[in-house]
Formats: structure tokens, C-alpha cells, sequence
């Protein structure tokens, strides 16, 4: 790149005359100096040609030290497989001489096996077929005990493992389903400020007290116990709008027979009131929506209604919360169900003033104010075994939990003489059972066995087979717990 302009300037010198001489020792000049640069130039490819080839040389090197050392590992791997192929020979030839050896001791315990049945039958006097027999009872027996326990054992795990959940359902269903259980009564008492006020409540030659029976159309026994009156009617709105008005009248201390009909007029607005706010809040609880207001009124009836000693206003709204859970949980329709569960007993309200059952009066109530088809049919066959909607299905199942909660309803005692007398029976019904007795108002069955005859695991299964004859052949309130007791006793005298 340098030359060629050099060159030029030397030709370009030569054509403006400056002289031959001038130009030959340019042309000199810029020869040495080509010569110079082409000698530079073949050293630096020199070295550049010796650092490559040394650069292969040290790879070639590399490489080869590479091959060695893979070369060397490939050979200490054929001879370790070597190595190895030497000693899975000399353990297979092991082997064989092992199999032959077991072969031999097989024919020898073959030989000893038969020599030895031989010697049990003589000596035993049995047969191949009996003892084989004798061998096969025995273990059926020893099976039954083995399968007894092994229950006892899962059944143990079983309540270990859902013991926490169960008892967070119960509790759950405890606390939002707890009832007071309401006894029956057909009389009212009315406590006084002294015994004074007894002449007072009479009157002279008894005007205000057959004013006051006049007026609410209920029975005041006034007799010998110390400042209590008592109120007898069989209907319990007129009982207690006869209570309301005599506090009312002995808060007052105005006792004639004009102010007792005032008091009994303004007693019977406050017990409507109730009834109502009582209605009302029965549809708040159960959840119930869009009842008509004279619905409610009815519904509020019921709170001075009883049935086997149960509240009915009571029972309904635990019926309908019932059913609106079964109802959640299958899918079915719960406000059809709630609705129906709250109002299926609402034809008790009027039994005392309609004739009929509570069914016909019930579904004449429904008609009348225009409950749903669906809601109406499940109070129509609440007590019927057709039943036509899966909601009145519902409806009579949760009428029958609540009803047979235990303490709910009250039975005659001849009914639970026979119930307790029927657990015991079917207790006492199992061989190795010495007594059995039913306690806990027939809410348990305690049953004492005989320790000789039954173990700890037979015991066990005793009271699962109990529990399964009595949940088949009885019909009772709530749950029956089965408790077997197995006791030894070892008594010794010192002298």
C-alpha cells in the first residue's frame, strides 16, 4: 500500500523535469524500502506459521493424553466384567451343587414325612381323614377367635379414627337443634301477694270470681294452698288469657266485675299479640318466607299447644329445620321442604273450634290461603305411607327424628314397662349371658356374661350382635347403648 504511492510521486517528479538523478535515487529509495517491508512481512508470517503449527502440536498432544486415559479406563472395565464373570461362575457351580443337595434332603423329609404319618396313626389310633378332620374343626374354632378379635381390633380403630368427627356433627346438631322438653298441663297457677287477696278474687257472695269464670270461660279453684290460685280449662289460649288478666287485676287492686271484663279485654289483645310475634318469630327461626299474616296468626297458636307433652310450635320449627338439611343434602327442594315441615301440624290450631283430624283441617287451611302445591301435599301425607313428592318424604322423616328425640314425647307406663322388659329378653336371649338389666330409662342395656364361657374378644362380638337384634326387633326413642361386662374374681382364705 505504501509503495504504489511512492511510485507515483517519483513518476509524477520524472515528468515535471526535476531530473534523472533525482528520480533514480527515488526509485532507490522507495526499492529499499519495498525490499524492507517484504522482509517484515515474511518474518511476521514466519512466526505466525510457528505459533500455529505449535498450537497443533499441543493439541495433537492433548488428544493423545485423552486416548490414553480413555483407553485406560476401558481396560480397567473389561477386566473388573472379567472379574465378575469369574465369580457368577464359581457362584452358579455353588448353586448346582446346592439344588442337588436340597434334592437329596427333599426325598430324605419325603421318606421321614410318610414314616412319621405312619407312627401318629398307630400311636393316635386315628386315620389319615380323622385327624385331618380333628385338624380342620380345630382350626374353624381357632379362626372364629382370630375373627373376632381381628373386629375388635378394626372396630376400636374405627371409633378411634371417626371419634373427633362424630362428635363434632353431634355437638353441631346439638346446639342447633337443642329443645326444652315441655310437659302437658291442663292447669295454670297464679301466685298472690298474700292469702288476703283470695276474698278479694271471690267478692262478696262470689260475683267477681264467676265474673272472671264468665268472661274467659275457664275454672278458679281457690282452696287451702298458701297465696296460689289455680286455672283449669282445657283450652290453653283461654287459660292463659284468664291468667294474664288476674296478675293483671292483682297488680291493679281494682277487683269488680266491670274492671274484670276491661282486664279480660285488654289480657285477650295482648295474648294476639303474642300469638302473632310468636308466628312471626317461628317463620324468622325455620327460615319460612311470604306467609300470609292470618297464617301466622295460626302458626302462633300453636305455642299453647301440646302433643305427648311436646310444644307444637316448638316441634315445627325443629321439623322444618330438619327437613330444610335432609333437603340440602339430596338435592331436593329445601324451601318447599322448610315450608312444609313448619306448617304440616298447623291444622292443631284449630282443632279445638273445627271438627276433623288435623290432616283435613290442615289441608283446608292450606287451600284457603294459597300455600304452594308442593308445601301443601307435604302437609296432607306427613302421616300417610303414600307419599307422592320426595319433599313430603322429607317432611315425615324429619317429623318422626323429632318426635322419637329422646324426652320428647311422653309414653304410658305400661308401653315402657314392655320396652324395657323386651331389651332385657332379647339381651338374656344369647347363650353365655348370666343377667341382663336395662337402665338409664332403657337408653342402656348392661349385660353380665359368663367369664368361663365367653373370652374379652367374644364378648365383644356379643354386644355388636345384640345391638344389631335390638335395632331389628324393637322400635324406641333416640339411641340404646350395649354394654357387656366380662369379670373374674379369684378369692383365697388365709388361715
Amino acid at each position: 500500500m505504501t509503495v504504489l504511492p511512492n511510485f507515483f510521486t517519483a513518476v509524477l517528479s520524472a515528468l515535471t523535469g526535476k531530473g534523472v538523478k533525482a528520480a533514480r535515487l527515488q526509485a532507490q529509495q522507495i526499492t529499499e524500502e519495498a525490499e524492507e517491508q517484504k522482509r517484515k512481512l515474511v518474518f511476521e508470517g514466519r512466526e505466525e506459521a510457528l505459533k500455529i503449527r505449535s498450537g497443533a502440536e499441543e493439541e495433537e498432544k492433548e488428544r493423545l493424553r485423552d486416548l490414553r486415559s480413555q483407553e485406560k479406563r476401558h481396560r480397567q472395565r473389561e477386566e473388573g466384567l472379567e472379574r465378575r464373570i469369574e465369580a457368577l461362575e464359581r457362584r452358579e457351580g455353588a448353586v448346582e451343587s446346592k439344588e442337588s443337595n436340597v434334592e437329596e434332603l427333599r426325598t430324605e423329609v419325603e421318606a421321614l414325612k410318610d414314616q412319621q404319618l405312619k407312627q401318629l396313626e398307630s400311636v393316635a389310633s386315628l386315620t389319615s381323614s380323622e385327624a385331618q378332620e380333628m385338624v380342620v374343626n380345630r382350626a374353624e374354632q381357632e379362626m372364629k377367635h382370630e375373627l373376632a378379635k381381628r373386629y375388635y381390633e378394626l372396630e376400636q380403630q374405627m371409633r378411634q379414627n371417626v371419634d373427633e368427627e362424630a362428635k363434632m356433627v353431634i355437638t353441631l346438631a346439638i346446639q342447633r337443634l337443642a329443645s326444652d322438653v315441655v310437659s302437658e298441663r291442663s292447669t295454670s297457677r297464679v301466685a298472690l301477694p298474700s292469702d288476703d287477696m283470695k276474698g278479694r278474687l271471690i267478692g262478696r257472695e262470689g260475683r267477681n270470681i264467676r265474673a272472671m269464670e264468665a268472661a274467659t270461660g275457664v275454672d278458679i279453684l281457690i282452696d287451702d294452698t298458701p297465696e296460689m290460685i289455680t286455672i283449669s280449662c282445657f283450652d290453653p289460649i283461654r287459660r292463659e288469657v284468664a291468667r294474664v288478666a288476674l296478675e293483671k287485676l292483682i297488680q291493679d287492686g281494682r277487683i269488680h266485675p266491670t274492671r274484670i271484663e276491661d282486664m279480660v279485654r285488654k289480657s285477650q289483645t295482648e295474648v294476639e299479640e303474642t300469638i302473632y310475634k310468636s308466628g312471626e318469630q317461628a317463620t324468622f327461626d325455620s327460615g319460612v318466607k311470604g306467609l300470609n299474616p292470618e297464617l301466622k296468626k295460626l302458626l302462633g297458636r300453636l305455642k299453647y299447644r301440646y302433643s305427648y307433652g311436646e310444644n307444637i310450635l316448638q316441634h315445627s320449627v325443629e321439623v322444618s329445620l330438619l327437613a330444610g338439611m335432609i333437603a340440602s343434602e339430596i338435592g331436593a327442594n329445601v324451601e318447599v321442604a322448610r315450608a312444609g315441615g313448619l306448617l304440616h301440624d298447623i291444622g292443631k290450631s284449630m282443632t279445638h273450634e273445627v271438627q276433623g283430624s288435623h290432616v283435613e283441617i290442615g289441608d283446608d287451611i292450606a287451600q284457603k290461603y294459597g300455600i304452594h302445591p308442593d308445601v301443601r301435599r307435604a302437609i296432607v301425607e306427613h302421616h300417610e305411607d303414600d307419599r307422592g313428592s320426595v319433599e313430603a318424604l322429607i317432611v315425615a322423616a324429619a317429623d318422626a327424628i323429632s318426635a322419637a328425640r329422646p324426652g320428647a314425647r311422653k309414653e304410658s307406663l305400661e308401653h315402657y314397662i314392655q320396652r324395657l322388659e323386651a331389651l332385657e329378653g332379647i339381651a338374656t336371649s344369647f347363650e353365655g349371658v348370666e343377667k341382663a338389666y336395662a337402665i338409664q330409662a332403657g337408653r342402656e342395656v348392661r349385660i353380665i356374661v359368663k367369664p368361663e364361657d365367653l373370652d374379652d374378644f367374644e364378648a365383644a362380638t356379643l354386644a355388636r350382635d345384640v345391638a344389631k337384634k335390638v335395632e331389628d326387633e324393637l322400635v324406641y326413642p333416640g339411641q340404646i347403648k350395649v354394654t357387656v361386662v366380662r369379670e373374674t374374681r379369684k378369692v383365697e382364705i388365709a388361715h
